[in-house]
C-alpha cells in the first residue's frame, strides 16, 4: 500500500466495501476523523520509535465502531474479518469504539 491511510466503508450494495478516502493522514488527522465517521474500516501505517530509538512503521487495521453505529456492527465485523485474511501483512488489529482508543500512545505498544 503506497499511502499511509485507506478508509473503507460499505457501499449502497450490501456486503460491498468501497474505498472512501486514501491519503497520507497524520496520526492527529486520523484521530480527529472518527468524530465525523459512521462505522469504518481503516488501514493506517503510523510512524513510531521503538524502545531502542529506531524509527519504524507498522500497518494497523482499525475497526471503528462508535456506539451510534450498532445497527452496522454485524456487516462491519464480517468486513473486518475478511480484511484480516486479505491483508496477511497487517499484524496489528484494533477495534475502537471511542476516539481516545486511537491515540498514538495506545497504538505504539500494539505495534511494537
Amino acid at each position: 500500500m503506497s499511502s499511509r491511510t485507506v478508509i473503507l466503508g460499505f457501499a449502497d450494495i450490501p456486503g460491498v466495501l468501497v474505498m472512501e478516502a486514501e491519503g497520507n493522514l497524520t496520526h492527529e488527522e486520523l484521530v480527529a476523523g472518527p468524530a465525523r465517521w459512521r462505522a469504518r474500516l481503516v488501514v493506517h501505517k503510523p510512524a513510531f520509535a521503538t524502545p531502542e530509538g529506531a524509527r519504524r512503521r507498522e500497518q494497523l487495521l482499525v475497526f471503528w465502531m462508535p456506539a451510534s453505529a450498532d445497527a452496522q456492527e454485524e456487516a462491519y465485523t464480517a468486513g473486518y474479518d475478511a480484511l484480516k485474511e486479505y491483508l496477511p501483512d497487517v499484524h496489528v488489529h484494533l477495534t475502537a469504539r471511542r476516539k481516545h482508543q486511537l491515540k498514538h500512545r495506545r497504538l505504539v505498544p500494539l505495534a511494537g
